[in-house]
């Protein structure tokens, strides 16, 4: 996911050595199964990970797709591509029987880049900060490790949460925070937040909105104060809503009938626009049928195996 990206070819020979593998090894896709159902991978087709991540869900549409499969990999994160690549050479499958994987540095918002018309089978996207980003505290997206103030999943991007956070006006901040976070107490945020400049690590930034923000009742005590500010910040600096949009409005044209489109999404903000563009693909447009009346989520199981899980919501539509 980023901005004016370019395609680095990212071929599954290359390997991230023993700390790429024990990620990759250890990384649990959320909705693995649900997803790699709904997209009914067709032997020898050809498939778009638009998030390919830590190679997760590219691992099994890739065992199910076979030779002469092909499947392409997108991702705005170069980490995250050597991992993936490291997953997707080691397969453990008879290369005979395993299909061309390309591996692309490239945000899915260009997921038409390259690609004729109606010539793709499926699309899966598992939009949100990766575990390899969260757990890194140099990429500056948590605040449970101080780290600098950076959030950008693309290191190519120019804006990170540093400038953006010193740099933004109050105003705009606080309206950023509103409407990426959906956080209520915005205006006094983004009020501590000017008055506290420079502000250099995500430790000061979370300390800055817990001082401004502390929980009235109950519900607020569930989760951090800064959470909603972090996840707003994040959003603003790879523009994820424009980059989702741009993905579904592109996704018609390079599937071909029959084909579909899995989304797997985090937040109410990324549900609701995957939600209004497959009912308006649906019915004003006529050329998506719904596969999903209702978001499919996650079972208590694999919400209490993975606590990512617990906020991961489905959708997926076909292509008619």
């Amino acid at each position: 996911m980023g901005e004016g990206s370019t395609d680095t070819p990212q071929g599954v020979g290359h390997g991230g050595g023993r700390e790429a593998s024990h990620l990759s090894l250890n990384h649990v896709p959320v909705l693995l199964k649900e997803a790699i159902d709904f997209l009914n991978v067709r032997r020898g087709g050809t498939y778009i990970d638009a998030t390919v991540g830590l190679g997760g869900h590219s691992y099994e549409i890739a065992k199910r797709l076979g030779a002469p499969g092909h499947l392409i990999g997108l991702d705005k994160d170069p980490a995250a591509l050597e991992i993936a690549g490291s997953r997707l050479r080691s397969s453990g499958v008879g290369e005979a029987d395993w299909p061309t994987v390309t591996l692309l540095h490239r945000s899915f918002a260009e997921i038409a880049k390259g690609q004729r018309a109606a010539m793709i089978d499926g699309i899966l996207a598992d939009i949100g900060v990766s575990s390899l980003q969260l757990h890194d505290a140099a990429r500056g997206f948590s605040f449970q490790a101080d780290g600098p103030l950076d959030m950008r999943m693309d290191p190519r991007s120019e804006r990170t949460a540093e400038q953006v956070v010193n740099h933004l006006d109050e105003r705009e901040l606080a309206d950023g925070i509103y409407e990426f976070g959906e956080e209520r107490r915005s205006r006094r945020i983004a009020r501590a937040i000017v008055r506290s400049r420079p502000i250099r690590s995500t430790a000061h930034l979370a300390d800055v909105i817990s001082a401004a923000a502390r929980p009235m009742n109950q519900a607020e005590r569930r989760i951090h104060p800064a959470t909603r500010t972090f996840q707003a910040l994040r959003i603003f600096v790879n523009r994820e809503l424009d980059d989702l949009r741009a993905l579904l409005g592109a996704a018609p044209r390079i599937l071909k009938p029959g084909g579909r489109v899995v989304v797997i999404s985090f937040h109410s903000l990324e549900d609701r626009i995957v939600k209004d563009a497959f009912r308006e693909g649906s019915i004003k447009d006529k050329y998506f049928r719904v596969l999903t009346k209702k978001p499919l989520m996650a079972s208590e199981e694999e919400q209490d195996r993975n606590s990512r899980a617990r906020s991961a919501k489905m959708r997926a539509a076909e292509r008619v």
